[in-house]
């Protein structure tokens, strides 16, 4: 799966200009907020954002930035997931999800080193990815989306509970963002 593939998959669920009055990030279009596009260089009305700018955005914020290709290269279907993770809680977010499973997963240090949990995909974050998968094969990729998916469930269903209004987004959230 490509980088724009995955772009393809954002934009068909997120769909077109959105202003739900629940949402606190306001305007979107094309699942990208006014704030964003305004701080990537887009003074026009949200209504008229172009989907050419989403997908810039979108590559550039979301995959170039976090460095999530270098995880493809070890780990599609956990750069996948990262990916649509950055879009929907911020990139920081999703690469803390990982090395959070990661920590979990290696079985108190002894099949590679605990990574800082700083948001940043650098060395010692893919030297953990290559020890995971070194260790646990294919299969092990499969049990490290999980492990993600589910700090991204249980963060879905934390905001709901912390912000009542929230309560409106997270069926979708979970319908449409759980694999």
């Amino acid at each position: 799966m490509t980088v724009e593939t995955l772009i393809d998959a954002v934009l068909a669920r997120e769909g077109g200009y959105v202003d739900h009055p629940a949402d606190r990030g306001g305007e979107t279009r094309f699942g990208i907020t006014a704030a964003v596009a305004r701080a990537n260089g887009y003074d026009g009305a949200m209504r008229a954002f172009p989907v050419a700018m989403a997908r810039e955005i979108y590559r550039r914020l979301y995959w170039e930035q976090p460095r999530f290709g270098a995880v493809d290269r070890l780990a599609p279907t956990v750069a996948a997931i990262l990916f649509d993770t950055a879009v929907n809680m911020g990139p920081a977010v999703a690469t803390g999800f990982l090395q959070r499973a990661l920590n979990a997963l290696n079985r108190g240090a002894r099949d590679y080193a605990d990574v800082a949990l700083d948001g940043v995909i650098g060395a010692a974050t893919l030297a953990a990815v290559t020890g995971f998968l070194a260790r646990r094969g294919a299969a092990g990729e499969a049990v490290l989306g999980k492990a993600i998916e589910a700090l991204r469930g249980e963060r879905y269903v934390a905001l709901a509970e912390r912000r009542p209004a929230d309560e409106a987004f997270l069926y979708g959230w979970l319908d449409n963002r759980i694999g």
